[in-house]
């Protein structure tokens, strides 16, 4: 897999997050990106988009990033989810992970750690 073939989808319901994240992304590549607003509308554009990987909040509105992870791996147990949070208990990032998430960034979001974590994805680790 290479950065330039991948699609990426970035759901916050922050846009500055989304732009954010799009930015550090950038300085490795020009991937496909697609957004999403919530919960709800990440399982949509998974479904309709099939992305490489998954930048996922977890506390939005309509359907939080924890249920969104469920239905995801209803579609496709082998996604790549990144939980991308400020806030989240423990018990919500143990839930998250346990449901299919691979890896948890923390927010205030370090560019290091964004390219660490879509490099290993890309080399297959």
């Amino acid at each position: 897999m290479d950065i330039n073939t991948c699609k990426i989808l970035i759901t916050d319901d922050s846009i500055l997050a989304r732009k954010q994240l799009k930015d550090i992304i950038l300085t490795i590549g020009n991937p496909t990106f697609i957004e999403a607003v919530d919960g709800a509308d990440c399982v949509e554009k998974y479904r309709k988009h099939r992305p490489d990987i998954v930048f996922l909040d977890i506390v939005m509105p309509k359907m939080t990033g924890n249920a969104a992870i469920e239905e995801i791996m209803k579609i496709n147990p082998d996604a790549f989810i990144i939980i991308c949070s400020s806030i989240g208990t423990k018990s919500q990032l143990k839930s998250a992970l346990e449901a299919g998430a691979k890896e948890f960034i923390q927010k205030p979001i370090e560019k290091d750690q964004v390219i660490e974590t879509i490099t290993k994805r890309i080399k297959g680790r």
